[in-house]
């Protein structure tokens, strides 16, 4: 099979196309022929060295596709069941082996491109929404990168769960992405300092929590733009590692809370697992949670696809096509 290995971290150039051997499913796994693999930023971290993975591997964790095979004890599926799943390394490639209790359908109605561009960010926004910060009708909550792919169905969540929604964005056409997606009030960073601005639209008061991905760059401000007892939930660094600050500051600041969140605490137990995926791809299947799929790369310009979520070329969802 054709994947996508590291050898070395680094930039984007270590991504390499190679000729491998198609694995076999042990045990309680499935082979599933990929036809659609998420791009996300925790591939970014692995490829970097960020977070620690034994080399050589091969990245992504997220997908969707059609079972080929199933290993011993491999129960409730059959081939030819079709199935998306993310958390679960090697899905840059033609055929990757995943654990059967970590896979979901896909149900009628969703394409496996649908599935693989909903699974890892539509989660990750379903656990941020309803469970790291329960958004109660009229918070009035701030959301960084609202064209990305998390925040475009953040936005959505949110307005579902009556919030006041204020998101930040680099530029017009951005801004025009998550004013669709239902954005009460869109700020264009790279224009006005975001926490005044976000004091201004709230009367002074801010936010209750900040959803922040961005890191390093937005880490000060979200705190600034917070209301007392309010809470940031950090849940990346694309513009880097938040640099060590005094935990003081969340006492002088009104008695603030942080948080450093991650979608496999939200997704520790099969039960959780279906209930957010269930709810994701069902609202997908519905019609009431639109995703954004513009960026499609063949699994052999997986660098290319690197560079360009990096320099913050893509709007929503990109994805590798095997």
């Amino acid at each position: 099979m054709r994947a996508i290995q590291i050898s070395q971290t680094g930039g984007a150039e270590v991504l390499t196309l190679r000729e491998l051997s198609t694995p076999k499913p042990g045990p309680g796994e499935a082979l599933i022929q990929i036809e659609a693999c998420g791009v996300n930023f925790i591939d970014v971290y692995f490829r970097e060295g960020r977070y620690a993975a034994a080399l050589p591997f091969i990245p992504g964790q997220e997908a969707a596709g059609v079972v080929a095979a199933l290993g011993p004890e491999g129960y409730g599926l059959k081939v030819g069941d079709r199935v998306a799943w993310c958390g679960v390394a090697g899905t840059y490639a033609e055929y990757a082996v995943a654990p059967v209790n970590r896979l979901v359908a896909i149900p009628d109605g969703v394409s496996s491109q649908q599935a693989a561009a909903a699974m890892l960010q539509g989660m990750t926004a379903h656990y941020l929404a309803y469970s790291t910060c329960a958004i109660q009708a009229g918070d009035a909550v701030l959301i960084h990168a609202g064209a990305g792919g998390v925040g475009l169905l953040l936005i959505q969540m949110a307005k579902r769960l009556g919030a006041r929604v204020i998101t930040t964005v680099s530029t017009e056409e951005k801004a025009a992405l998550a004013c669709a997606a239902g954005a009460d009030e869109v700020i264009l960073y790279t224009r006005e300092d975001f926490a005044a601005r976000v004091r201004e639209l709230t009367g002074g008061a801010g936010v209750r929590v900040v959803y922040d991905s961005v890191g390093k760059t937005t880490f000060e401000g979200s705190l600034a733009s917070l209301q007392p007892r309010g809470l940031l939930a950090l849940f990346g660094g694309s513009s880097g590692a938040v640099p060590p600050f005094d935990l003081i500051q969340l006492s002088t600041r009104g008695s603030l809370y942080v948080t450093r969140p991650t979608l496999k605490d939200y997704v520790a137990t099969h039960e959780e697992l279906l209930r957010r995926s269930g709810d994701v791809l069902g609202w997908v299947a519905e019609g009431n949670l639109k995703l954004r799929i513009e960026h499609r790369y063949p699994l052999a310009e997986a660098a290319q696809a690197h560079r360009d979520l990096e320099g913050r070329k893509t709007t929503g969802k990109v994805l590798l096509i095997p």
